[in-house]
């Protein structure tokens, strides 16, 4: 068991009660919430290691900003040296919120439905990538922040392909089905297929 502690954000209770059963065989502390105004007090004393967080909150919001301030909140703590690592729960195929959300500071995503190998692996790599990216930052203030500025693209634009590739797997490799599903158009499909060297 991992010595870490999980908060689970989502107001779907059914996903929550989920979640909350498959990450408590493998993390010691895990809690699980449905109301996003709980963040800040559940996070003031700086002992989150990670935040697992929905992009939409109610069910006539689905645009995934409730999302993105929740994460701008909790990435701008004042009073936190080391922010929670924080992991958005995105929709299938909300390729374009998964990507604002890494440019926010999102370590990584997971869409519905996940596979919870998959969700536990990546919630120990964002730990891990947290943890690293604190400690070169004690080291090297200066240094770590271009590091940052640096990887950004690079890794958005993997997250991009790596999306795209599955949402065409998914699909049987039809382009219209998948451009539909990404919410893009098809052209647009077609551009960053031909720009990630998929086609």
């Amino acid at each position: 068991m991992t010595e870490a502690k999980i908060l689970v954000i989502d107001d779907n209770t059914a996903v929550l009660s989920t979640l909350k059963i498959v990450l408590k065989s493998v993390f010691k502390t895990v809690v699980a919430v449905a109301d996003p105004q709980l963040i800040p007090a559940l996070i003031s004393a700086g002992n989150v290691d990670a935040v697992l967080l929905d992009m939409n909150f109610g069910s006539d919001k689905l645009d995934g900003q409730d999302g993105l301030f929740w994460l701008d909140r909790i990435m701008n703590r004042s009073n936190l040296d080391n922010p929670p690592a924080v992991v958005m729960i995105t929709a299938f195929g909300d390729v374009g919120l998964a990507v604002t959300s890494l440019k926010k500071g999102a370590l990584d995503f997971i869409q519905k439905p996940w596979d919870n190998n998959d969700l536990v692996k990546k919630l120990h790599e964002a730990i891990a990538k947290r943890d690293a990216l604190y400690a070169e930052k004690q080291r090297n203030p200066v240094a770590e922040e271009e590091s940052v500025k640096e990887e950004a693209p690079s890794s958005l634009d993997e997250m991009e392909k790596l999306t795209i590739q599955r949402v065409l797997e998914s699909s049987g490799r039809n382009l219209t089905t998948t451009a539909e599903k990404l919410g893009i158009s098809r052209q647009t499909l077609y551009n960053k297929m031909k720009h990630h060297g998929i086609i």
